[in-house]
């Protein structure tokens, strides 16, 4: 009998060893005496985060949640994380949920590459997610906003609204259905292709006419294009010296030859302006005028004594002069 009370007993301590350990467990404190290091974050909220929430990273449960404390009006979460999570020295914590009714957990970025990894007491850098209790007033303050408007579109307000418009419609029934009417006629005629909208659409001339326009120009184009490649072949032999215009734009001799007469021309000029030689006295001497002016008149008065005497007498005169 004894012993049948002290295997009782022994079985209940056993099966209460083993719940107390799979409560532990379900809290998530079983690790609290297993090795690990701690890393700690500052928040300014816990958003309902307990001691005893997961630590994940990329999903992946790492550790759990040991401490939360207030200091400084910041919330410190102290994290007791496994030896072989690869925590980097700029990882980044948020405090994230699984759902709208599900429980809080801590979420840790990667990091980059280069950075080294975190120490045990290694404080991170944290990002902010959006409170759930301020996502849900705010969803409360819209459907408080939509209810509003619904009020304000309900009853005697509505028909408020829509009276104006219900009495237009009635007053102006045939003129809405006849243009309603003109509408859909218009719109049949241009579904097959009739009028100018229709045979703009349905119609290939000016598809056609726009396709030749535009060939027109690629043409032109062309032709421009070598317009301006033959200039280009004109303008490298005019700079190579060749043809009548490369020569005279590159060939010295014309230079010094114009300048040896524009020389001489001046030379010239300064000597009929001195008043030296024929030219320069037929222009500067009046004398020369006035000679020439009345060789003129003489002349002018001989002509004039001929015409009046017939041909006799000038044979006379020719006679009498030269015997």
């Amino acid at each position: 009998m004894k012993n049948s009370l002290e295997t009782k007993l022994g079985i209940f301590v056993v099966l209460t060893v083993f719940a107390a350990w799979a409560i532990v467990e379900t809290l998530g404190s079983a690790d609290l005496f297993s090795h690990g290091k701690h890393i700690s974050a500052r928040f300014e909220t816990a958003q309902d985060l307990k001691v005893g929430d997961r630590v994940k990273m990329a999903g992946v449960e790492i550790g759990r949640v040991e401490k939360i404390a207030l200091a400084d009006e910041t919330v410190v979460i102290t994290m007791k994380l496994r030896t072989d999570a690869a925590v980097k020295t700029d990882s980044k914590a948020t405090i994230k949920f699984t759902g709208l009714m599900g429980q809080n957990f801590v979420a840790i970025s990667f990091g980059s590459a280069g950075a080294p990894l975190a120490d045990d007491n290694t404080p991170l850098t944290t990002t902010e997610q959006p409170d759930l209790s301020a996502i849900m007033a705010k969803l409360d303050n819209a459907a408080a906003g939509i209810e509003n408007v619904t009020k304000v579109f309900s009853g005697d307000k509505l028909d408020n609204i829509l009276g104006p418009i219900t009495d237009f419609m009635k007053q102006n029934s045939a003129p809405l259905t006849a243009t309603i009417a003109n509408i859909k006629n218009v719109s049949s005629e241009i579904a097959a292709g009739q009028g100018t909208i229709g045979k703009l659409i349905y119609e290939d001339a000016l598809y056609a006419s726009a396709l030749v326009t535009v060939s027109n120009l690629q043409d032109t184009a062309t032709s421009a294009n070598d317009i301006i490649a033959s200039a280009k072949l004109v303008m490298n032999d005019v700079k190579a010296g060749k043809g009548t215009l490369g020569k005279l734009l590159t060939d010295e001799t014309l230079y010094q030859a114009t300048t040896a007469s524009m020389t001489n021309l001046n030379s010239i000029l300064f000597k009929v302006n001195q008043g030296n030689g024929t030219i320069s006295k037929l222009v500067n001497e009046p004398e020369f005028y006035k000679n020439a002016k009345m060789a003129l008149q003489k002349l002018d008065k001989a002509a004039d004594s001929l015409e009046d005497q017939g041909p006799l007498s000038i044979m006379g005169i020719m006679a009498n002069n030269l015997f």
